[in-house]
């Protein structure tokens, strides 16, 4: 009596759960919204994407068939009276059927891992793009629970906005002073996370003029959800104008100022014409205990190397005067 509802409750749970995953898939862009990492506008999203596009494609020649086989052995070998299919109940192999499922699979593993390895490489984050222009660098530190953007080339600073020329690479070097966070614009590339006594490197690229979306992609606590900042790209024109409206028109950034910024909370939209010197050395290198990163199982990077070195030579050169 209750074996029909059960094959047909096992029936059923399957297919609402795929029309359901379908639904959510689908229903984004019925809504008018898009799948940001999948419209990239720079060289490193679109690399990424096709990365994911590729390996999908690949999954889904062994998923698919299975999915479709799953389903026609189901329904043609049915519990019901009027089945015409055979009925071999000593049958145990197929070399066949053994080759195809042996074969297909290896093959595909190993596209995939020839594919992943070629795009790991190509996508190391501290690999230089190759441009006729020159980089811009730009110093991010995550707080709690706001972005602090350093200018060393311009001298500025800004907090929770993000200006970048358009079609020219920016080098990102990356720390932070808060709990570990993921700096991610997904249109321009995938996210790298920021962690204290250490200095990461990124390279990125906006192949258009526009405004993206800039996030932390870590959680950090209360506020995270309010990590959030604007990237405008511009012309090279408009952005050395920018730099001029900021250092005209916006305070400076003290050490003092600073250490209440970095006080955690939330923060608005803020711009400094000016800000300490080194101010991004002393914050990779702020939890240095003895000449040891607060992280001293990770490498760091040259800067806080440097600024390590340069202290531990002044103390030696102290040492020696006291000497003699």
């Amino acid at each position: 009596m209750n074996k029909k509802p059960r094959s047909l409750i096992r029936i059923i749970i399957p297919v609402v759960l795929t029309l359901v995953t379908i639904a959510l898939i689908v229903w984004p862009m019925l809504a008018g919204g898009q799948y940001v990492v999948l419209d990239p506008k720079g060289p490193i999203g679109a690399s990424q994407r096709d990365l994911i596009v590729i390996s999908t494609i690949l999954c889904a020649v062994i998923i698919v068939p299975v999915l479709i086989l799953s389903a026609v052995i189901v329904w043609r070998y049915r519990d019901k009276p009027d089945n015409k299919a055979a009925y071999e109940p000593n049958w145990s192999h197929s070399t066949k059927a053994e080759a195809i499922w042996w074969t297909v699979p290896i093959i595909i593993i190993g596209l995939l891992a020839i594919v992943t390895v070629r795009y790991t490489y190509d996508l190391e984050p501290s690999k230089p793009l190759a441009h006729e222009k020159a980089p811009i660098t730009i110093q991010v530190s995550s707080l709690d629970w706001k972005w602090l953007f350093m200018y060393p080339e311009q001298g500025i600073a800004t907090v929770n906005t993000l200006n970048i020329p358009a079609d020219r690479p920016v080098k990102f070097e990356l720390t932070a002073d808060s709990p570990m966070n993921s700096f991610w614009i997904p249109q321009l590339g995938g996210q790298i996370y920021t962690m204290s006594g250490m200095a990461m490197t990124l390279y990125l690229q906006a192949d258009h003029e526009g405004k993206y979306w800039g996030s932390g992609a870590n959680f950090t606590g209360e506020h995270f959800g309010e990590m959030r900042f604007d990237v405008n790209a511009t012309s090279d024109e408009d952005f050395d104008k920018w730099v001029a409206e900021v250092k005209q028109s916006s305070q400076e950034l003290t050490t003092e100022g600073y250490k209440a910024l970095a006080e955690p909370g939330t923060s608005n939209v803020a711009y400094y014409s000016a800000f300490p010197e080194g101010l991004f050395q002393n914050i990779v290198t702020k939890y240095v205990v003895d000449g040891q990163s607060a992280h001293s199982k990770h490498s760091t990077s040259n800067e806080a190397a440097g600024a390590i070195q340069s202290t531990t030579d002044k103390s030696n050169q102290d040492e020696d005067k006291s000497a003699n």
